[in-house]
């Protein structure tokens, strides 16, 4: 059984395999651990990886490339059309409304949904580890933003199907880095001290992530999530590329923008000239040959130029700082380190600013650009029966908070249960009690859409059906199991009906259990509400962990670790 990382990058990849030696990150067939997120298609042929990055240029309208933003989206979405002004290749409304690519390919034009499209590459990256192990490949672990809603997730699993893949979870990103970090330290705290935290900051290509991570031995609790999904590397090439367009216009009369083979090739000189400016301070050159109208263009920028354009930048990189601090309620000499992953932690303005912010040194002890993929790897093994990995357990967190509502048996009436809050661990699930007489229906929903990049708050619907009264013309009570899985989707695992004629107790609930009692103000609909942990080191069906319920007298039957949280529906 092969045991798979992959780090599904904005602008690369890359991927990680664990082999009895340990996890390596392996190369591609042009000897390059980095493979471009790219697809090229052509009228017979095609390419995808490096070969794709090569024709950019030259094949403009059907080279698809940063794609990563549209999963699990409207064509109508805010950030759809935001991305689509960037794009060169046309954006297209699939029948079901989401967003699609609309290409040439094999002499006819042809849409394509964005899980095909993501399905395509993660494809390649399943034969170039096959190549590398020299066995098929099915099980792997794919990072994905830790700020991706339940639809986003719902697509990238969609597209591991397309390309054959078994994903046996959607790990985001910065707990990715935390694994691949905390597994081969040796001198972690034991269980029964105060945990060491740690933060760790990744700025990509496309987007910007903090989370602050407790250790203790063969233990890393996520405590919180920060993010900004909109500042990344990107946005420093585009303040460049805006810089030289207008530069260009009044020394050579010539509009960039107008000409999206010039812009590409701009854009690519840009990103060239900063990763040259994160090492050198010095005046650096900018030469294009035969730009555009045959015409060669040259300038020249250094680091305090660039520093100064990109002001307001490098003034977004503090607040999430600050908010990872307040939502984990810890102060600055609570942290013992701070890591830095991702390409863009490289520009010397971005550090300088995390540095500013913490008053320490931050340590670059991780590979900034393999680290996503090597912690995917790590987890694929826990999960593969195949490979003994050191006890290692890994609790993230929910990113939103989540409420369910339902219709109450008043007219007009509706409860609602905020069901997990924001940073909750994960993955976890909970039952909750409900008295109904008839089938009823839950509608899950994001509680505060201001914090979710997403423009619709709704998850989904879910129908409980087969409830009836009971003989006695009472209301049945039925248990309602929600559930964050492994993966950060939410949904409503089961739901069962309770006749009185059975003994309580003879019912086990699947699960360490906390039962918190809420009462609707209209009617008690919702009775209780249970809780039960699961374990994220192990493939999650909780069917063995300790119980607790509360029951109306305020009497408990069983104790777990976690302390019961009362909710009250309005």
């Amino acid at each position: 059984m092969s045991v798979v990382g992959i780090d599904l990058g904005f602008l690369n990849c890359y991927i990680a395999v664990a082999r009895s030696g340990g996890i390596e990150t392996i190369a591609n067939e042009y000897s390059d651990r980095c493979t471009p997120a790219c697809i090229s298609l052509g009228s017979r042929t095609r390419a995808i990886g490096n070969a794709a990055k090569s024709q950019i240029v030259t094949n403009v309208r059907n080279t698809l490339h940063g794609f990563k933003k549209l999963h699990g989206r409207s064509f109508d979405d805010p950030i759809v059309q935001t991305e689509r002004i960037r794009l060169p290749y046309e954006l297209q409304k699939m029948p079901n409304g989401s967003a699609g690519v609309k290409v040439r390919y094999l002499e006819e034009e042809r849409p394509f949904a964005i899980e095909q499209v993501t399905g395509m590459l993660l494809a390649k990256l399943k034969e170039t580890s096959e190549n590398a192990l020299k066995k098929p490949v099915a099980d792997c672990v794919i990072s994905i933003p830790s700020f991706f809603t339940d639809a986003e997730r719902r697509s990238v699993m969609a597209a591991a199907q397309v390309a054959g893949l078994n994903c046996l979870r959607l790990m985001n990103e910065t707990t990715a880095v935390a694994l691949a970090y905390g597994i081969y330290k040796q001198d972690l705290p034991p269980l029964d001290e105060k945990p060491r935290n740690v933060v760790f900051i990744d700025m990509g290509h496309s987007a910007y992530q903090v989370s602050v991570c407790a250790f203790n031995k063969g233990k890393l609790k996520v405590l919180a999530t920060t993010f900004d999904p909109y500042l990344g590397g990107r946005n420093f090439d585009e303040a460049l590329v805006d810089y030289f367009c207008d530069e260009f216009k009044t020394k050579y009369k010539i509009n960039v923008k107008e000409n999206s083979r010039a812009l590409l090739r701009l854009y690519q000189e840009c990103e060239k000239l900063k990763k040259l400016m994160s090492a050198n301070a010095s005046d650096l050159p900018l030469n294009i040959e035969c730009f555009m109208n045959d015409l060669d263009v040259s300038s020249k920028m250094n680091r305090a130029q660039f520093e100064q354009l990109c002001v307001s930048l490098f003034a977004r990189v503090e607040p999430p700082l600050k908010a990872v601090m307040e939502q984990a309620n810890l102060q600055r000499e609570d942290v013992s380190s701070i890591e830095i992953v991702g390409g863009a932690t490289r520009i010397p303005a971005v550090k300088e600013q995390i540095t500013k912010f913490f008053l320490k040194d931050i340590s670059t002890t991780l590979n900034a650009d393999e680290a996503v993929a090597r912690g995917c790897a790590l987890q694929c093994a826990i999960l593969s029966p195949a490979f003994k990995v050191r006890e290692f357990s890994i609790t993230d967190t929910v990113p939103y908070s989540i409420t369910l509502r339902w219709k109450t048996s008043f007219e007009d009436g509706t409860g609602e249960c905020e069901v997990f809050c924001k940073n909750h661990p994960a993955p976890f699930s909970k039952v909750i009690t409900f008295h109904k007489k008839e089938p009823f229906e839950l509608e899950a929903f994001y509680t505060n859409l201001h914090e979710v990049p997403y423009p619709d708050a709704r998850i989904g619907n879910f129908t409980i059906q087969n409830v009836f009264p009971q003989s006695d013309g009472d209301s049945s009570k039925v248990k309602v199991k929600v559930r964050i899985n492994i993966h950060g989707i939410f949904s409503v695992a089961s739901a069962s009906v309770i006749e009185k004629q059975n003994i309580e107790g003879d019912h086990s609930d699947a699960s360490m259990e906390t039962e918190t009692s809420f009462k609707d103000e209209s009617k008690d609909d919702v009775d209780k509400m249970q809780v039960d942990q699961e374990d994220g080191h192990q493939k999650c069906h909780a069917e063995h962990t300790p119980e607790e319920e509360i029951d109306h007298t305020g009497t408990k039957t069983k104790l777990c670790s976690q302390p019961p949280r009362k909710n009250k529906t309005d």
